[in-house]
């Protein structure tokens, strides 16, 4: 298992620069270890498949992607429960490769329950709960569907800045995430105000 981290570490390294064909074959080689070390069924497994799928779906590779992520799915639901979060990290990968392909039907309830489990699990104000809103947002957004997606920017926006400050990163994501909202309804002047406040960020 040794030996596949640091194989992981590595592909993660040439994944980060764009490097993917020098990655897969270390991605392919880390998970090939864990199962023989650890068995089908390990958690560490589902890990190592995700890894797999999270490149080819940088890709673009949807169809090798998705049953990479249906597996780990599968492996961490059966190995550490349906409300643990890593399942919730499980499902909100598939959202996000259903989402890139415009599936919104088969996205947002994925989305739904992983939201429900890290409230659950975090707690209503968590940063990954902030994460998995703006994701679901993203989903309404996307579909025009802009009366939906406010108010679940609005809560992402103000767990972000009551959990990691006014000025972090991610809260002027959110507020770019709004302001764009706004401005694509032609609600300038909303809008703005947000704009300048993520700049100033």
């Amino acid at each position: 298992p040794q030996v596949a981290l640091s194989l992981n570490n590595l592909a993660v390294l040439y994944r980060e620069q764009g490097r993917y064909a020098e990655a897969a074959p270390l991605y392919q080689r880390a998970l090939a270890i864990v199962e023989r070390a650890l068995g089908p069924e390990h958690p560490h497994v589902a890990t190592a498949l995700n890894n797999l799928a999270l490149l080819y779906d940088d890709q673009g590779k949807y169809t090798e992607a998705e049953p990479l992520y249906q597996r780990s799915l599968a492996i961490r639901e059966r190995a550490l429960g349906p409300e643990h979060p890593d399942v919730a990290t499980a499902l909100n990968n598939l959202a996000l490769l259903y989402g890139e392909q415009g599936d919104y039907a088969r996205a947002e309830p994925l989305y739904q329950r992983a939201l429900a489990i890290w409230e659950k699990a975090l707690g209503p104000e968590h940063p990954n709960v902030a994460t998995s809103l703006n994701h679901l947002a993203g989903l309404y957004d996307a579909q025009g569907d802009y009366a939906r997606a406010a108010p679940l920017y609005q809560r992402a926006l103000a767990i972000r800045e009551k959990a990691l400050g006014p000025d972090h990163p991610d809260v002027a994501g959110s507020l770019n995430n709004l302001a764009e909202l706004y401005r694509t309804q032609g609600r300038y002047a909303e809008a703005e105000p947000l704009y300048q406040r993520s700049l100033a960020i």
